[in-house]
């Protein structure tokens, strides 16, 4: 049994926050070009990336994704 990532939630916490990508980018030290690529599902964050992005946003590292419970 265990958790496993599944669609990345940033443009959603991105719209709860009225905050752009390029204005996460600029707080967050990351390229306008990564962000694009986490809030598209591009590539996954890693562990630091949702810590700075959650913190950023004032949410929890949780709500950046959905989570799906897998029985295997």
């Amino acid at each position: 049994m265990a958790f496993s990532r599944g669609k990345c939630l940033l443009k959603q916490r991105l719209q709860d926050r009225h905050m752009t990508q390029s204005e996460l980018a600029r707080k967050t030290g990351y390229t306008r070009h990564i962000i694009s690529h986490y809030a598209n599902n591009r590539s996954m964050m890693s562990p630091e990336a949702m810590k700075t992005i959650s913190y950023v946003l004032r949410c929890s590292m949780e709500s950046l994704y959905e989570w799906v419970w897998s029985d295997q």
